[in-house]
């Protein structure tokens, strides 16, 4: 079955809990805590992925008005401005050169919320972490753990991780597969597009996020050397702006809640514009920025309620993203 790219978002969807999931996701948190608590010793206190800031940024989320009544929810009620804290890195637990194939982040914190959160209390951002993959590359929680626990610890670890898990021939297959989807290339922050991958809600409707770069310029053939550079080079020059859309969930066939491997054939709607100014990154401010960004939690479950997070993947990293901030001191 193919969903039309016209087809209707729909509020037929629901997600699919398993009652040991409070249980399994503590172990799960506990896991990659143990990876942060190794990587840290090494590299320092940090996150237990995405550990390598390229750049930390401040910018300005200009939300649209007159959205259709699917889109107009929560943060996308209103036509609105917002101060937004951004956050580039490299996926990896550890601190690897650019060159490295590596998943690479682009996470928002959308400021000067106060409103029900999806947590239970009141929150005062609503946060958006986007990678550079339309869709993630492991089903489920427990294969995302096995798989960086394992590698955390070695080649070795992993090659026997792989092979015990999925038998010799399977084995093999999911670590190329892993290798081949590393080693994917990258053009830069400023040009690439990034996704959420697995689904939020929207009021009563679900969506994917995407951030679309708005009339990039090519890259440099060096800028893979460092990142951060390149984006430094590009704000010297002038502005950063980005459309941010999302992308409804329409049937269960096509746009699942829970398998984020599925990459969804809707249609994307653009409802709104992140603009970076153009700026010295060197200067005292853009360092302190640098800083506070750095020091900072970005948790997809700092959401308001209209947009909690959905899916197994995502039920998972409420305890995860906790127990990492907890090791890192944060409140």
């Amino acid at each position: 079955m193919t969903t039309p790219v016209d087809a209707l978002p729909s509020t037929d969807w629901a997600e699919q809990v398993a009652p040991d999931e409070t249980e399994r996701f503590a172990r799960y948190a506990e896991e990659i805590a143990t990876v942060q608590r190794t990587k840290s010793m090494r590299y320092g206190a940090g996150r237990a992925l995405h550990r390598k800031q390229r750049v930390g940024l401040r910018g300005r989320l200009t939300v649209a008005g007159d959205l259709p009544e699917h889109a107009a929810h929560g943060l996308f009620a209103q036509s609105a401005e917002h101060d937004v804290l951004v956050r580039l890195s490299n996926g990896a637990p550890v601190r690897a050169k650019d060159t490295t194939g590596d998943i690479r982040g682009f996470a928002l914190k959308v400021q000067g919320l106060s409103a029900p959160g999806a947590l239970g209390f009141d929150t005062r951002s609503q946060d958006f972490l986007l990678i550079n993959r339309s869709t993630f590359g492991i089903p489920t929680s427990d294969e995302f753990v096995g798989l960086v626990s394992a590698a955390a610890m070695g080649r070795r670890q992993l090659l026997g991780y792989a092979i015990g898990r999925y038998g010799l021939k399977g084995g093999l297959a999911m670590l190329k597969g892993t290798a081949a989807g590393l080693a994917s290339p990258f053009s830069g922050f400023a040009t690439e597009t990034f996704w959420s991958a697995a689904p939020i809600a929207c009021g009563p409707y679900a969506a994917r996020v995407r951030l679309v770069p708005v009339d990039p310029e090519p890259a440099s053939p060096d800028a893979d050397q460092d990142w951060s550079a390149d984006v430094a080079t590009r704000l010297a020059r002038g502005p950063l702006t980005f459309d941010l859309q999302l992308q409804f969930f329409t049937d269960e066939p096509t746009t699942p809640i829970e398998d984020p491997t599925v990459d969804w054939p809707s249609t994307y709607l653009t409802v709104g514009r992140l603009s970076i100014a153009q700026q010295d990154l060197t200067s005292e401010r853009a360092k302190a920025t640098q800083d506070e960004v750095e020091s900072a939690a970005f948790d997809p479950w700092a959401a308001l309620v209209e947009h909690r997070p959905l899916g197994e993947i995502m039920r998972a990293r409420k305890a995860a993203y906790r127990t990492s901030q907890l090791g890192r001191g944060l409140s």
